[in-house]
C-alpha cells in the first residue's frame, strides 16, 4: 500500500508540473487573456478533470506558475552566492545571474511580471510573497557579513522590500520597452540602488525608546 500511495503522489506531482509547463507554453503562444483551460490541458497532455484536481481556475494556475518560476529564479540567486567574498561581490554576482535567468524567456516574463498584476488581490498577494522571499534573502546576505560597523552597511526589512520593488520597476520598464534580452544591463543600476539604500540605512541613528528627554 505505501508503494501504491507513493506512485499516486508521484503521478500527482508530475501532472502538476506538466500543467504548469502547459500554462507557460500556452501563455507564451497566446497571451494570458486568450489562453483557455483547453489550451493548457492540450499543452500539458492531461485531461480537463486532471486540471481541476489541481486548480480551481485559470488564474490560480497562473499564480502557481508565477510562484514556481520565481522560486527557480530565487534558487539561481542562492546558487550564485559565494560566502568567501564580501557581500557586495556576492550581490553583484547574484544579481547578474538572476537577471540572466529572467531574460531567457521574454514572453513568459511579460506574463509573470505584468499580467499577474491584473489578477487583483490574489495576484498582488502572490507578488508580495515573492518579493518578501527575495528581500529576506537579501537581508541574509548583507546583514550576515561580519563586522558591520566597520564595513558601514546594514539593511532593514522595510528597506530591503523597497529595493526589491525598485528593481522590479526597472525590470517592468525593460519589459515594456522590449529590452528583456538585455536585462543583464540592469545589474549595475540595481547594485547601485542596493548600495545607496544600505549605506543610507547604516547612517540612520538607532531609535531610542522608553527615554524622556530632560529640559
Amino acid at each position: 500500500m505505501p508503494q501504491v500511495q507513493t506512485q499516486i503522489d508521484n503521478a500527482a506531482i508530475e501532472h502538476r508540473h506538466r500543467l504548469l509547463e502547459g500554462m507557460a507554453h500556452a501563455v507564451a503562444a497566446n497571451g494570458y487573456a486568450d489562453t483557455t483551460i483547453a489550451d493548457i490541458v492540450r499543452e500539458a497532455s492531461v485531461s480537463r478533470r486532471t486540471f481541476y484536481e489541481h486548480f480551481s481556475t485559470k488564474a490560480e494556475c497562473l499564480i502557481a506558475l508565477y510562484e514556481a518560476a520565481s522560486l527557480a529564479a530565487l534558487n539561481v540567486l542562492r546558487d550564485a552566492i559565494d560566502p568567501d567574498h564580501e557581500w557586495q561581490t556576492q550581490a553583484e554576482q547574484a544579481m547578474a545571474a538572476y537577471l540572466q535567468c529572467l531574460s531567457q524567456n521574454p514572453l513568459l516574463m511579460r506574463t509573470l511580471f505584468i499580467e499577474i498584476l491584473g489578477l487583483g488581490i490574489d495576484g498582488l498577494a502572490a507578488r508580495r510573497r515573492v518579493n518578501r522571499q527575495i528581500a529576506m534573502f537579501m537581508l541574509t546576505v548583507i546583514n550576515a557579513d561580519h563586522d558591520q560597523r566597520t564595513r558601514g552597511y546594514l539593511l532593514s526589512e522595510d528597506m530591503a522590500m523597497a529595493v526589491v520593488g525598485g528593481i522590479n520597476e526597472l525590470i517592468l520598464q525593460a519589459i515594456e520597452e522590449d529590452r528583456v534580452s538585455n536585462l543583464s544591463d540592469l545589474a549595475k543600476p540595481a547594485i547601485r540602488l542596493l548600495l545607496a539604500v544600505a549605506s543610507g540605512e547604516s547612517a540612520v541613528p538607532p531609535r531610542v525608546t522608553g527615554t524622556r528627554l530632560k529640559k
